[in-house]
């Protein structure tokens, strides 16, 4: 009943949104039988029961059972403010000419009506022998009545709901068999081992795909996706790769993606390895070179960078967004010196944590190794695009010893294209130029991101949505914040001065950063005093806009705030007054989002307090929470900053993207139920 009532759903927004829906359901059959089994039940004596018990007649079970049906129907969709309608067919009506005209003419008249047909082929007076084994006649089955209908009422679009996600290779429960998301008869029409049939069906998967595939043939492109997903059929409207699309000129598509995408991660993987391989010199080596490279591809560089800029502009892109993605020559030279800065940090990969003796001549040891093959997903941010992203990561993975994926906007293509050129021409034959790759289609996300196999920790670096869509879709670690709602709390005895200083640059200096300041808490005694009026002008001027809680709102006469929870990113932030450090805790481990937090006091108990409990990536005392960064906190870089808690927090350099293996070496050594083991359990010297 629950997925009967998500698809009610998603027809009614779709109704709502303009879209003409037709709907072709079963179940009635079903809902019949289950009614006159339960009469024949409470109407037999206990000998009866003892026989053999006969199966009731189909017909009989769908006679009983399509108004039970439609009755389901007509609640859900009524609790909707949508209107349903039932219209029973059988294979005779479409042997009769002018059926098709009169099918028409009243479908018609129900969509201009906003109503909602639900199609059924009337079982109980069919001339099929039996419901769901007779498959003779113009349709079978409600797959193919739903193809005729398509083809008859010239759909745009046929939706066929399973109980699985698509066309699989072969049994969906089989671990080697893998989605098929475009179907090719020529490709995938001999090679495709379908699974059993559900028990109540009359073809399974099969039937879907013979249908789909006539409906595609006849020009209805048709999807086959799974009824279990509460959202699918939105989903599938979006655009978004859910399912098996078939379609009659997809054997002229390029669809080698799904194949592609396990190639290039699989690639990354093994370059990794032959990467971890090498000493820390010549890993130094390679980031030595990549920043030469950088310096003398200047000029292709800004060349390219210029046909991104013109194409932004031709294409209106924001001015601000514009100037972010021109590359200078000063600032190429600013990314060849931080790789040099990586190549001179301490080698990470295979340093020693822990060193234990566990026994005589059995020594543990816990070392830092690498992650494996790094998946970064990033949007329109050009400032991070190219500085951070391409150049950045790149170096941080190389001296990690990890592999890397990288998915940019379409919006800086030639200047991702033409960097990655750069950086991968001077890795090594014996590592692979495939350690670093480049994914150039945003279809390609969805593919790589069940790649959980094969990809070790995927980071998207972009808006909140971007965050939360990636998060929803993958069972691969995701490592970075939905949000960025930064607090800084004026206590009572704070210096105003340097309040003013601290707050002004917290949300000055850079307002769209996700460590900017959006909420700014005061002690309720600072309440219009002249260090509190002075800083509130001081914000005025630069152009803050100033929203209020409810206590600031009644007191300063600001625009009310609609939520605590709230991102600006822009010149504007939340104002609001509570009664002290613990109330100011209180509101920041509520409404933020444990990013990046700051108090600014002379008392130091008061500071000691909020840096102990407010429950952030990141708190600081008397320092603008803009500090939040891998640089300024001499990380070399960073890949990010992650609020979670598993396995790095905060900004995110290269111990983020490393793990730990645990290394054991005997001299023979057996458990054998522990007998004759003495342990020792010795801390060792780490050297």
């Amino acid at each position: 009943m629950g997925r009967l009532g998500a698809l009610c759903e998603q027809v009614k927004e779709l109704n709502f949104q303009g879209y003409e829906v037709i709907l072709v359901t079963s179940g009635a059959v079903g809902v019949g039988r289950q009614r006159l089994k339960y009469r024949k039940l409470i109407n037999s004596s206990f000998a009866d029961l003892q026989n053999p018990q006969l199966d009731l007649d189909g017909k009989a079970c769908a006679a009983v059972g399509q108004s039970g049906l439609m009755a389901i129907y007509d609640t859900l969709f009524s609790q909707l403010d949508v209107t349903s309608s039932q219209l029973l067919v059988t294979d005779r009506d479409f042997r009769d000419p002018s059926f098709g005209h009169q099918l028409r003419e009243t479908v018609v008249s129900l969509l201009d009506l906003k109503v909602i047909p639900v199609f059924n082929e009337n079982d109980a007076i069919s001339t099929r022998r039996a419901p769901y084994e007779d498959s003779s006649g113009i349709f079978w089955d409600n797959d193919s009545l739903a193809t005729l209908l398509a083809k008859e009422l010239d759909a745009d679009l046929l939706i066929m709901l399973s109980d699985v996600e698509g066309l699989y290779s072969g049994p969906p429960s089989d671990p080697q068999s893998k989605i098929i998301h475009t179907y090719i008869n020529e490709k995938h029409g001999k090679l495709i081992n379908f699974g059993e049939k559900s028990r109540v069906g009359r073809g399974g998967m099969q039937a879907k795909v013979a249908a789909a595939v006539t409906a595609a043939s006849k020009g209805v492109p048709a999807v086959i996706a799974s009824g279990f997903v509460t959202d699918s059929i939105i989903k599938i409207m979006r655009g978004e790769k859910i399912g098996t699309l078939f379609h009659n000129e997809a054997n002229v598509w390029d669809c080698s993606k799904e194949v592609t995408t396990r190639e290039m991660a699989v690639a990354a993987k093994d370059c990794s390895r032959h990467l971890q391989n090498l000493s820390s010199e010549e890993r130094k080596k390679i980031l030595l070179d990549i920043a030469g490279a950088l310096d003398a591809n200047v000029d292709l560089i800004i060349s390219e960078n210029e046909a991104d800029l013109a194409a932004a502009q031709d294409s209106g892109y924001e001015k601000s967004l514009v100037a972010r993605m021109t590359l200078k020559a000063g600032k190429i030279t600013s990314l060849a010196e931080s790789i040099r800065a990586i190549a001179d940090m301490e080698d990470p990969i295979s340093h020693t944590l822990k060193k234990t003796e566990v026994a005589k001549d059995l020594v543990f040891e816990k070392m830092y190794c690498p992650l494996g093959v790094l998946l970064i997903i990033f949007e329109s941010r050009p400032d991070a695009l190219v500085q951070h992203i391409i150049v950045q990561i790149a170096a941080l993975a190389i001296r990690s010893g990890n592999g890397l994926l990288l998915k940019g906007g379409k919006e800086a293509m030639r200047s991702n294209t033409i960097l990655h050129k750069v950086i991968t021409s001077v890795i090594p034959d014996a590592v692979g130029k495939k350690l670093i790759g480049l994914v150039k289609s945003k279809d390609e996300i969805a593919d790589l991101l069940k790649l959980d196999d094969v990809i070790d920790l995927v980071i998207p670096r972009g808006s909140n949505r971007l965050v939360s869509q990636i998060k929803a879709q993958t069972k691969i670690p995701v490592l970075g914040h939905a949000d960025g709602i930064c607090h800084v709390y004026i206590d009572k005895s704070a210096d105003m001065d340097m309040a003013k200083r601290i707050v002004l640059d917290a949300k000055v200096d850079y307002p769209a950063a996700c460590n900017a300041m959006e909420t700014l808490l005061v002690h309720k005694d600072l309440n219009k005093t002249e260090g509190l009026d002075d800083l509130l002008m001081e914000l005025a001027k630069e152009g803050v806009v100033i929203y209020g809680g409810p206590v600031a709102h009644d007191t300063l006469k600001v625009p009310k705030v609609d939520s605590f929870h709230h991102e600006y990113s822009s010149m504007a932030c939340t104002l609001e007054f509570v009664d002290d450090v613990q109330s100011a805790i209180d509101h920041i481990n509520r409404y933020g989002s444990a990013h990046t937090d700051c108090i600014i006091t002379t008392d130091k108990k008061s500071a000691d307090t909020f840096l102990q409990q407010v429950d952030s990536a990141a708190v600081f005392h008397n320092a603008s929470t803009r500090f939040c960064d891998g640089t300024r906190f001499g990380l070399g870089a960073e890949v990010g900053i992650s609020t979670g808690r598993i396995h790095a927090r905060g900004p995110v350099g290269v111990d983020g993207l490393l793990t730990t293996r645990c290394i054991l070496r005997g001299s023979g050594q057996v458990v054998n139920g522990d007998k004759g083991v003495v342990y020792t359990h010795k801390d060792l010297p780490l050297q």
